[in-house]
């Protein structure tokens, strides 16, 4: 088993993509992104990736080369199968079981939508146990500033969102609620420290508009 989260560095996407972007979506030359995804096959192995859309659907799969699903998780109990998800903010989530293994893509919409639970009941449905999982760099609870209207729809559902900007706006932090659900599951949690918009080694939307996808990579 392995975890593997990137940075935006060794890779040749040109500005505003620099460097090392692996999303197919965001108006990166096409050939700069197969050679970004290349690297990383070259370094772990076949690679499967998703259509990303914000949903609740996963996905389960047998082999890396499989035809690219739509959903926002893959789930695999086959060894060797290396599974991606993509972010610039949102939460790239990897959880490990005895057996099983999945790559998660959580943003608000996935934690209002339970994807994460979805994900960890199918995990356990299929024989998974002693569950741990890694929380990747991804935007934190000062950062992400929102409309009243947000704030208040996703703390009636996950209180331990709730945060504030410097400025003392509305703001969520997301992480903090899917490492408490998480853990009341019985899973272990590594929450990352580093905030993607803070931090200028990691692609960030909300700081940037136009811009690159790091990934989360796992593997049993």
């Amino acid at each position: 088993m392995f975890t593997l989260f990137t940075d935006r560095f060794g890779g040749v996407s040109a500005p505003p993509y620099d460097y090392l972007n692996f999303g197919d979506h965001v108006g990166d030359n096409p050939e700069s992104v197969a050679k970004n995804r290349a690297s990383l096959i070259a370094r772990v192995g076949p690679t499967l990736f998703m259509n990303q859309v914000h949903g609740d659907e996963f996905h389960f799969a047998q082999s890396s080369d499989e035809v690219i699903p739509t959903c926002d998780a893959l789930i695999t109990t086959t060894s060797g199968v290396n599974l991606a998800v993509q972010v610039a903010d949102c939460i790239p989530l990897l959880i490990h079981g005895d057996n099983v293994v999945a790559a998660v893509h959580v943003g608000r919409k996935g934690l209002i939508n339970n994807i994460a639970l979805k994900v960890l009941a199918e995990m356990k449905r299929l024989g998974g146990k002693n569950f741990h999982a890694w929380i990747g760099p991804h935007i934190c609870g000062k950062c992400y500033e929102v409309s009243q209207d947000v704030f208040e729809e996703v703390i009636a559902k996950y209180p331990a969102s709730r945060s504030q900007t410097i400025q003392g706006t509305c703001a969520l932090d997301l992480a903090r609620s899917l490492e408490e659900i998480l853990i009341q599951q019985g899973v272990s949690v590594k929450n990352s420290a580093v905030c993607t918009v803070e931090s200028l080694d990691y692609f960030s939307y909300r700081r940037d508009g136009i811009t690159g996808r790091t990934v989360g990579v796992i593997a049993l």
